[in-house]
């Protein structure tokens, strides 16, 4: 039995869809929301199945991952986010880079030798990557018109990854999912199934909302936006960080909604070449991710304060 384990957004979905169309056959696809990071422990593999995983975190799956290669389960491994240790096993590929310019459907993209490269591209471009994505897509000999459609693709995908539970996005992202492994072609994809429409549509009401949102705090190298608990600001804190960052990326930012269950979500996005790691901040409280892009899952609301100094005090561009 197969098994292929991703996060639900554009990343994670554009990364399993180019492996899934270059090695077709049966396979149970385990996935979720954004939030949704320990994945492993819910594939129920068995010695001898095979379980691809992308775009999750190993260090939060450490265990699970550990238990599976001890049980006989060979474990490829596509991610893009900072782990400590990997570890050395004989049923393990993993292929790991936490850098900058790379994200998961590119790491997949590099091994299949672009076989569908523009599927990466769309993972690329949900992934905020749009200046790597952009070149590549010239490279590809992709025009303009392309690009635009594979971004829009890839941004809509990646917003609809957010929420607390699954009532709070579009269309669940493994109904999505199957959606999208219909098409080798995302731009046919595109003409065809509306619901990307509806998506976008709704990404684009919910930015309008976050935009309205006057900023908390802000200096000459960061600032804070804070969001209300609602369903439109489950579903567009990434999307906003994401549009912050690239309309001012020499400044950090950090978007922040109360959960309904207590605590803070929180997003964080580092300035272009800056000394300091979001992952790096970020795991201060709990929290992970990459170099540019991590965030909190629950920061406690006793650790607001702190939070907030530290993230005034970070050197962020000194």
């Amino acid at each position: 039995m197969r098994f292929d384990v991703c996060n639900g957004d554009a990343d994670g979905l554009c990364a399993a869809l180019q492996w899934r169309l270059q090695h077709a056959g049966p396979v149970q696809l385990v996935t979720g929301l954004k939030r949704d990071i320990a994945l492993l422990e819910r594939a129920p593999a068995r010695p001898g199945d095979e379980v691809n995983v992308f775009d999750l975190s190993m260090q939060r799956n450490l265990e699970a991952l550990q238990h599976l290669l001890d049980s006989g389960v060979r474990v490829r491994y596509f991610d893009h986010h900072a782990v400590d240790v990997i570890p050395v096993h004989a049923l393990l590929d993993a292929q790991i880079d936490g850098g900058r310019d790379v994200c998961t459907s590119l790491l997949v993209d590099r091994r299949l030798d672009g076989a569908h490269r523009a599927w990466a591209l769309v993972g690329a471009y949900g992934d905020n990557l749009t200046d790597v994505a952009d070149r590549l897509a010239v490279d590809s000999g992709i025009d303009v018109a392309g690009r635009d459609v594979l971004r829009h693709l890839g941004e809509a995908i990646n917003y609809n990854a957010y929420g607390e539970d699954e009532a709070d996005v579009c269309v669940a992202p493994a109904q999505l999912y199957a959606i999208m492994v219909q098409y080798r072609d995302p731009w046919d994809m595109r003409s065809h199934e509306g619901v990307f429409a509806e998506m976008d549509a709704l990404r684009r009401s919910d930015l309008d909302r976050g935009r309205a949102c006057p900023t908390h705090w802000q200096d000459a190298q960061a600032s804070v936006r804070m969001l209300p608990d609602a369903p439109w600001s489950r579903r567009v804190i990434g999307c906003l960080g994401n549009e912050l960052a690239s309309a001012d990326p020499q400044r950090a930012h950090a978007v922040l909604r109360p959960q309904s269950d207590g605590g803070y979500l929180v997003s964080v996005r580092a300035p272009e070449g800056s000394r300091l790691e979001a992952q790096a901040f970020c795991r201060r409280f709990g929290g992970g991710g990459r170099a540019g892009s991590a965030g909190i899952e629950g920061l406690p609301s006793a650790d607001l304060s702190r939070f907030l100094s530290a993230f005034a005090a970070a050197p962020w561009t000194r």
